[in-house]
């Protein structure tokens, strides 16, 4: 079957409120529906004035995290019911920032997939390995594990709603961006492992995103490869030309 393709771009803790509706003003005006699927994801604050502005539009709306509770006393956080009723589609989980900064553990990650997976939310669940683990050769046996913890719990119905970015922590914000034949690799093999896990059908609907460090100039190189599906674009995506370069790469 023919996967989704998707280009998300995640804004992190970018742009104030003026310099966001510039960007997404941009975006709205120049992105055609012949391109693949596009998710923006701002700053919480963001979110709402956003979705007046897409809300005509193909572009969807994400959110950079999310609690796996559904209220509560839990200040500082925001819930997916209050993200549902702003018009939100789609949360990050597992971020390597949420993983690193947050100290936020697979099994947090495993109770945070199956609420948004539960609520009809669709979860961009996040894997990847640091530069030392990739220096050892050691890269499969992490995103292996990070799979297991984190999502394999999951029903074949349940993660059929999931959609995974292979994120290398190395080449995020470094400038170093895995060689299109290393994503290659990864995307197939995390295929590889839900088809051990579920079925090869699940394995090969599952759409799968590059994200480290992708830019206009290097997408076309990337998106090519059989198993990659587009891209979680960081920095790239707070440029409304490159990211709608990116976006045409296809």
């Amino acid at each position: 079957m023919a996967r989704t393709k998707i280009v998300a771009g995640n804004w992190k803790m970018n742009t104030n409120l003026e310099e966001g509706l510039d960007l997404i003003l941009k975006l709205k005006e120049n992105y055609k529906e012949t391109d693949p699927k596009m998710i923006v994801i701002p700053p919480y604050t963001h979110l709402v004035a956003v979705n007046q502005i897409i809300k005509d539009s193909p572009i969807q709306l994400g959110a950079q995290n999310v609690h796996q509770e559904s209220k509560g006393a839990y200040t500082g956080a925001i819930s997916i019911p209050m993200l549902q009723s702003i018009g939100v589609d789609y949360v990050i989980l597992g971020h390597s920032e949420r993983r690193q900064y947050f100290h936020e553990t697979d099994d947090l990650l495993a109770k945070k997939s199956q609420a948004v997976i539960k609520s009809g939310m669709t979860p961009i669940y996040c894997v990847g390995e640091p530069i030392e683990i990739r220096t050892a050769q050691g890269q499969n046996a992490f995103v292996e594990k990070q799979l297991q913890d984190g999502l394999f719990h999951l029903s074949a119905e349940e993660f059929s709603k999931i959609i995974i970015a292979y994120e290398p922590i190395w080449a995020i914000g470094t400038g170093l961006t895995a060689s299109p034949e290393q994503a290659q690799d990864m995307h197939a093999f995390i295929r590889h492992c839900i088809s051990k896990k579920y079925n090869q059908a699940l394995a090969d609907s599952i759409t799968i995103l590059y994200g480290g460090s992708v830019k206009g100039s290097n997408a076309r190189d990337i998106f090519v490869k059989p198993d990659v599906d587009g891209a979680l674009v960081g920095g790239a995506s707070l440029d409304a030309v490159d990211f709608l370069k990116i976006a045409q790469s296809f």
